[in-house]
């Protein structure tokens, strides 16, 4: 194994808060984001969740489950890596670490992997029957994140279907932002959507823009200049709740009628970038039609980001090595024999939760198992 880094799967231990969600208990093709989305099926249901949570048994790593099926280590995510590495131990697997792959050549035996030792400046040169690429997407790349396996899928003449950020928040200018901004680190569940896909998740307010599971999800659906719309209200009809709070409080302002259902910074907020004009006239004064109007806001605030945070902070890249030129029931390369690809380099994206992982361990198996298959 090659990696460029200085040490290994620093990704695995920044990730889940340096807890690792490892995995979820409910990993199905529908939580994957791919231009050719039965590719997922065949590694998924070879290598299941079931799986490699006996792996952790075995190691006798901690885990504890949280909402949404989601398992994260108990202590801390250097115990999935510790684990990965003992079962390289065993395996004899050889770690080249701080090496910098600088040629690849098929040849008749394979391949012939031209690299360089970065601290000791010390050429390597390492034949192979088989190659895998498993060097990820383009996010965060102070990790070390690249697009060398990219370039190594166009080398051998496979398609890269155009890659964008994922799993990532939204950044907003403008008016809009400015408010978002002033209510940086307050939380709320909130249903987000598109004409795409639909999460009823927590969102967060930061001081860059929306934050959260409910628009981390919804990033992955989303492409600049569309809009997003968030329901604050998930669990309640705003338009019949300010007609009753008109007939049963006429004098009451609107900020006061919605007082026992939002925090009182947002109401505030809200107030300024959506209804100003009515802030001081009580509910009585009100036209039914303002009334169903501000409610329907409340109920489907619509917002147009100006982008997202991009690879900085991504915890994913959408996009990736097109599928179609890869097997997937053994992720080998059908224009290049005995070359791989497994995991995040491939235009195969997970939703938020531990499914990005689960694809890493499904396709890494099918994978090794189609190479143990010729030795």
């Amino acid at each position: 194994m090659i990696d460029h880094a200085n040490k290994a799967g620093k990704k695995i231990l920044m990730s889940g808060g340096g807890r690792c969600n490892f995995i979820n208990r409910q990993v199905e093709p529908r939580h994957f984001i791919s231009q050719n989305p039965h590719f997922v099926k065949s590694a998924l249901s070879k290598y299941q969740p079931e799986d490699f949570i006996a792996l952790v048994d075995r190691h006798q790593v901690a885990y504890q489950e949280r909402e949404y099926g989601q398992l994260f280590c108990e202590h801390s995510a250097k115990d999935i890596l510790a684990m990965l590495l003992n079962e390289c131990r065993t395996a004899d697997v050889q770690i080249r670490l701080d090496t910098a792959v600088e040629r690849i050549c098929a040849n008749d035996a394979g391949f012939m992997v031209s690299a360089n030792h970065k601290r000791d400046d010390l050429a390597i040169t390492i034949q192979a029957s088989s190659l895998v690429i498993a060097t990820g997407g383009l996010s965060i790349p102070t990790l070390g994140a690249s697009g060398f396996g990219y370039q190594v899928a166009t080398q051998f003449g496979h398609q890269i279907i155009p890659t964008r950020a994922g799993l990532v928040p939204f950044t907003f200018t403008d008016k809009t932002g400015e408010m978002i901004k002033s209510l940086a680190g307050l939380s709320l569940d909130v249903v987000a959507y598109n004409d795409k896909a639909s999460f009823a998740l927590p969102m967060l307010f930061t001081h860059r823009g929306l934050s959260g599971p409910a628009m981390l999800q919804l990033s992955n659906y989303w492409q600049l200049g569309e809009h997003i719309t968030i329901d604050l209200l998930p669990n309640q009809d705003m338009i019949q709740y300010l007609l009753d709070a008109k007939r049963a409080h006429p004098k009451q302002l609107i900020r006061t009628a919605l007082t026992p259902l939002l925090p009182k910074k947002l109401i505030t907020a809200l107030e300024v970038l959506l209804w100003q004009a009515y802030q001081d006239i009580e509910l009585a004064n009100l036209k039914d039609d303002i009334i169903r109007h501000i409610g329907a806001q409340l109920n489907a605030w619509t917002l147009k980001p100006s982008g997202t945070e991009g690879y900085r902070v991504a915890e994913v890249t959408l996009g990736g090595v097109d599928t179609r030129e890869v097997s997937g029931k053994t992720m080998e390369s059908r224009l290049q024999p005995n070359l791989y690809f497994i995991g995040e380099v491939l235009d195969v994206t997970g939703w938020l939760g531990g499914y990005n992982f689960a694809w890493a361990w499904a396709s890494a198996y099918a994978c090794a198992e189609s190479i143990g298959m010729r030795w």
